[in-house]
């Protein structure tokens, strides 16, 4: 089979042999996948990355123990969980220790023809929602995971920092959701998806201090944990989305005097956000830059790390 293989900095497609499925495991067959900021910054060295990268995709199931998902299309969530340890039996497997992460720690990506993950992990995509929406339920999931971590008072002002594909995404779930958004950003055209999706916005230049009880930062770069730690206001909270190779610079003194809790925020439930795609309220096509086949990965994720550039998608070739 083929397979994007990221080794040292370098995307490659390489042949590769088709995985065998353990018991319990289902064997995929990929549809679509999407290139996120977390597979470019794997490339750049990100957890010390060398594999198969790709955990947002649509894949036909292949093989499974359970009849009733052979031929059906799936999305799934991407921790591998040992299912015995104290973590898993308090429900809390994306923080088992032992997990295995979908194409970024210890288990082979989705960015390949064939792929193997849990069968709990997968859900079916309802009829009628296309592939290229369905796509986005991964981190569509992150984002509602905000709302399962803080509860945000009905209207409460909302500023998410960061006009990228997961920025673009957070603020309309949490507009859904009944806050206030203000989206910042540097990109005119992303600022009109979110505009159309009923958000205020603002171009990233001066931006505000103290202004905001909740700032959700999603730059993707260093610098926004620092700028989100300026807008928020005492005892404030800052929710940490970005995921970025290498040391992150941040004064603390202001954390503490003004007593901000920062949140880490990370994977979330597919459940919710699988019925919020399905739904027809997000904004999702608009939100994709281009398509390539997975023969061309290294294009595509060329494609992904240029400036403005929004969900890249790669699809295997018999779709």
């Amino acid at each position: 089979m083929l397979a994007v293989f990221v080794e040292a900095g370098r995307v490659e497609v390489r042949r590769r042999p088709r995985p065998r499925r353990a018991r319990g495991w289902a064997l995929l067959r990929l549809r679509v996948g999407g290139i996120c900021n977390t597979d470019l910054e794997l490339v750049r060295g990100y957890y010390g990355f060398r594999g198969v990268p790709g955990h947002e995709f649509v894949a036909e199931v292949v093989e499974a123990d359970s009849p009733e998902l052979v031929g059906r299309r799936v999305v799934g969530e991407i921790n591998a969980a040992c299912g015995a340890c104290e973590w898993c039996e308090r429900g809390m497997g994306r923080h088992c220790p032992r997990r295995k992460v979908l194409g970024i720690a210890g288990l082979a990506g989705a960015f390949s023809e064939y792929f193997v993950l849990p069968e709990a992990n997968l859900h079916v995509v309802p009829d009628g929602v296309a592939d290229e929406e369905a796509v986005f339920t991964e981190p569509v999931a992150a984002a509602w995971e905000i709302l399962e971590q803080v509860r945000l008072p009905a209207g409460a002002e909302v500023a998410v920092l960061g006009d990228g594909k997961l920025g673009l995404l957070i603020g309309q779930v949490l507009q859904l959701a009944g806050a206030r958004v203000r989206l910042w950003g540097r990109h005119r055209e992303k600022l009109a998806i979110a505009e159309a999706a009923g958000m205020e916005t603002a171009k990233a230049g001066k931006l505000p201090a103290a202004r905001y009880d909740w700032v959700v930062e999603a730059t993707g770069t260093r610098e926004g944990l620092a700028q989100a730690v300026g807008m928020v206001r005492p005892r404030g909270t800052v929710i940490m989305k970005s995921t970025v190779h290498g040391a992150v610079r941040l004064d603390t003194a202001a954390v503490v005097v003004n007593e901000i809790m920062l949140l880490g925020s990370r994977c979330g439930p597919f459940e919710p956000a699988l019925e919020l795609v399905a739904s027809g309220r997000l904004r999702l096509r608009e939100m994709i830059t281009g398509s390539y086949g997975l023969g061309e990965a290294g294009r595509a994720f060329r494609a992904a790390a240029r400036k403005g550039a929004l969900k890249i998608l790669l699809r295997a070739a018999a779709w």
